[in-house]
């Protein structure tokens, strides 16, 4: 019996400029000037290469990607008949490589992507992150395969919709014919749904999610059918998902020939898959798989079956029973008679629902295989071939469902981990699900969500700056003894006469106090003919800061300019006094508008993501952006400050450290000095400062902006005491809403939360090395800001789509539910 031959292949590789040929020989053609794009793609469309290649992605079609920034259609002519669609996606930051158009000449980073893909009546994608799939599955690019059934308009329309303020992305499009009833059977042909029937037509569109060759080893793509014909599925290992190491497998018989028939074809899985099984020896009670799968969906599940080992040769020697998530599917399979020999393979389909956990979240979709003992078999055994898992479009048409949460073991946050719950061959035991816990998100995180407060601040000049002295030098230690003599260039760094600083304080008013810190007072000043607004802060000769604090801090500023730091516009160091001139931040520091002051209304939940993020870009720079690593050493809330913008700035250099060549520095050995409640354990212990002693007090702040108190406040109970044990706490036994301040109920997004404090809890690791970077923690902030408001964006096309048509089941704004995951209880926003 011949195998399939596919009666139509595209293969287009998108943003190419040339053809090209992947691993597997074949040729994919370039997307730009072919028939299947609209007439203004060179408009509203750009082509690039990936930025950075890595190792283990084959290069086509990833290597060059098409972007969207508005709308966009690819149209393509088939035949009537169901086809496979492949999309093929690699994350990665893409810039335009024709730079004569304006619209496209910045680069587009595909981890900040988020859009949705419909294909002719079926939304595909809705809000769709490929960087998190990404990092869900653990791969650097990835393939979404989707079965479609062409109709009488003999097209198929592939529409790109970016979300606001965001882009789209694609690679490559594969698109393959198959064969009539492959898996659409129609309505002559019942599929059984647990104790009902299901039909399922042309009508249906399918997303495949598993294809697995159970008990063997990867099935590739020009193996499924040969490689110049057939529908190029691959088929993976079931290690990952089986859940006992020491369940029995056989793997391919040589000596076996595969007995195809006219209700099994050749084509329905290569003989690879049937000549390779799953069994269960005698001390197993069950073979026993787990999936994570989008809830509220029906599922395919197609489960292939052949009796090649030679230990069964008669019927009612093995007999055995199917179960999906805990329901009976089947009772009493038996291989032989069912397909009527051995070496006969057949399948068996079984559709499956899985319900709704509120926001379409991943659940487990649990299968087992238990011996069916009635008959008295031979074997206590059951056995598997092959498995396919496809999710079925919803009423609507979709396959939307939440992009999926990352997991990481749970010890990362220092807590104990939770039981066990799958062990791979070897022994090694992992957490295989997506649970959706707090503690379980991943932080280390690449780059998803919005770039913010994108502005340049100005250079001041003014015809009232004077030269220090009749030398010209730009700055003099001869009032700083013990001091270091540094030269600091006029046009960055202005020198103030101490005349000119009683002039812009009126005399150092007690009215002009802003604030008070370890260095001294802080004043609003006026210069420039009180055209110029600045902070002022003086050193109080009682204070434990003096002249090294006061050099280190010119000598930070004077040479770092960066939209997230606070930028210093100039020094006074006449008679004995040591003042340092700032940008003037109209809303004070970040702890003023969070821990419980009456003053000031509370920052929204979507302010306070701006705002830790923007602080995070400051600290990213100074860790890594510069030649010389610098680390803050006293970051804490005070010292984040807020301008008129309410754009966050970090502050207070006066105790920095700067570390030798970025690339080659670890840490600096040094006297313990910063802020208790912020200090880095490590650090304390052993005077070692690294950049993570700059993270851990950072993940300190990102928790005093979700819980609205101080670091440390010993009115509490004991254990309350220090607000980083008291958040490991919480995290740890799944009650993070009680760090949440009341002021933010109603705000938070599930989905936001979990990211915020996945970031957060790492941050404040005792180990430092499992601490992320700064640059992982700005790049996971930004995706807790997309997914917020992605959220928001739902929620106001839901409620307006539910105004439309029932105004009187809308829920409030902000009305709160509690929703349970597997581990703890958070807030939703409707």
């Amino acid at each position: 019996m011949p195998a399939y031959t596919a009666t139509e292949l595209i293969l287009l590789n998108c943003g190419a400029s040339t053809i090209a040929n992947d691993t597997s020989l074949r040729s994919w053609v370039s997307d730009t000037h072919s028939r299947f794009m609209p007439s203004n793609a060179a408009s509203i469309s750009s082509a690039s290469e990936a930025s950075t290649m890595d190792p283990s992605v084959f290069a086509v079609p990833y290597q060059t990607a098409r972007l969207f920034h508005s709308p966009f259609t690819y149209t393509f002519p088939l035949t009537t008949g169901q086809k496979f669609l492949r999309l093929y996606f690699y994350p990665n930051a893409y810039s335009d490589v024709d730079a004569t158009q304006s619209l496209f000449s910045l680069t587009v980073n595909a981890t900040q992507s988020l859009f949705s893909l419909t294909a002719n009546s079926f939304t595909l994608l809705r809000n769709f992150s490929a960087f998190l799939h990404s990092r869900s599955l653990s791969q650097p690019a990835f393939m979404k395969e989707f079965i479609v059934n062409i109709g009488a308009t003999q097209r198929l329309d592939l529409t790109f919709t970016p979300n606001p303020m965001s882009s789209a992305f694609i690679n490559g499009i594969e698109i393959v014919s198959i064969p009539d009833k492959l898996y659409f059977k129609g309505n002559d042909v019942v599929i059984k749904f647990v104790d009902e029937v299901y039909y399922l037509n042309s009508d249906t569109a399918l997303e495949n999610l598993y294809r697995l060759n159970v008990g063997g080893a990867r099935v590739a793509i020009e193996d499924d059918s040969g490689p110049t014909r057939g529908m190029f599925r691959g088929w993976n290992p079931d290690d990952d998902y089986i859940f006992f190491a020491d369940v029995g497998w056989k793997m391919n018989d040589e000596g076996v020939v595969i007995n195809y028939t006219a209700q099994t074809p050749p084509y329905t899985a290569p003989p690879r898959v049937y000549t390779s099984a799953r069994f269960m020896t005698n001390i197993n009670i069950s073979l026993e798989w787990g999936f994570p799968v989008d809830s509220g969906f029906f599922y395919l599940l197609r489960f292939h079956f052949c009796e090649f080992l030679q230990e069964v040769t008669v019927q009612n020697e093995r007999v055995f029973s199917i179960i999906i998530n805990n329901q009976t599917a089947d009772i009493g399979i038996d291989v032989i008679v069912f397909a009527g020999g051995l070496d006969i393979p057949v399948f068996r389909d079984y559709i499956i629902w899985v319900p709704d956990d509120g926001d379409r979240g991943k659940q487990d979709l649990r299968l087992s295989l238990v011996p069916f003992l009635s008959v008295r078999p031979k074997f206590i055994s059951a056995l598997l071939n092959g498995l396919e898992i496809f999710k079925l479009n919803d009423t609507k048409g979709s396959f939307a469902a939440a992009n999926p949460e990352l997991t990481v073991d749970s010890s990362t946050l220092d807590v104990p981990p939770p039981p066990l719950r799958k062990r791979k061959s070897g022994g090694s035991s992992i957490i295989y699900a997506v649970t959706g816990s707090v503690a379980g998100v991943l932080a280390v995180v690449t780059a998803i969500g919005f770039l913010i407060f994108r502005r340049r601040r100005k250079m001041k000049d003014s015809a009232t700056s004077v030269a220090k002295s009749s030398t010209g030098s730009s700055w003099s230690t001869a009032r700083t003894s013990g001091s270091a003599a540094i030269s600091l260039p006029t046009d960055l760094c202005r020198y103030f006469s101490f005349d000119d600083i009683k002039t812009a304080t009126r005399n150092f008013d007690h009215n002009f106090v802003i604030g008070k810190g370890g260095f001294g007072n802080v004043y609003k000043g006026l210069i420039d003919h009180a055209t110029t607004t600045v902070a002022i802060k003086r050193l109080n000769p009682s204070s434990s800061q003096g002249a090294r604090e006061f050099l280190t801090e010119i000598e930070m500023l004077s040479k770092l300019r960066h939209l997230h730091l606070v930028s210093l516009i100039g020094y006074c160091d006449d008679d004995g006094e040591m003042i340092l001139v700032y940008d003037y931040m109209a809303h004070g520091s970040l702890r003023d508008h969070i821990i419980n002051n009456s003053e000031n209304s509370p920052l929204t939940w979507k302010q306070r993501l701006q705002i830790s993020m923007g602080a995070a870009k400051g600290l990213h720079y100074l860790h890594s952006g510069t030649k010389h690593a610098i680390i803050h050493r006293d970051v804490k809330s005070t010292n984040i400050l807020l301008d008129h913008d309410w754009v966050a700035k970090i502050s207070d250099f006066g105790l920095s450290k700067m570390g030798n060549s970025n690339d080659s520095f670890t840490h600096i050995s040094t006297n313990v000095k910063g802020t208790f409640g912020y200090l880095d354990p490590k650090y304390l212990s052993t005077n070692q400062l690294t950049r993570k002693s700059d993270v851990y007090a950072y993940g300190v702040v990102l928790f005093e902006l979700l819980s609205g108190r101080p670091a440390v406040d010993v009115r509490l109970d004991e254990e309350q005491h220090s607000l980083a044990g008291w958040a490991r706490i919480c995290v740890r036994e799944g009650q993070v809403d009680r760090l949440i301040d009341a002021n933010l109920t109603g705000q938070i997004s599930a989905a936001c939360l979990n990211v915020f404090v996945g970031i957060a809890g790492r941050c404040i690791h005792i180990q430092p090395l499992e601490r992320p970077t700064m640059a992982d923690v700005v790049m996971g902030l930004e995706l807790a800001l997309a997914l917020q408001l992605t959220t928001e964006v739902e929620d106001i096309t839901d409620h307006s789509q539910q105004e439309s048509v029932a105004p009187q089941t809308i829920k409030v704004k902000g009305e709160l539910e509690e929703t349970t995951t597997s581990s703890q209880v958070v807030f939703v926003n409707h």
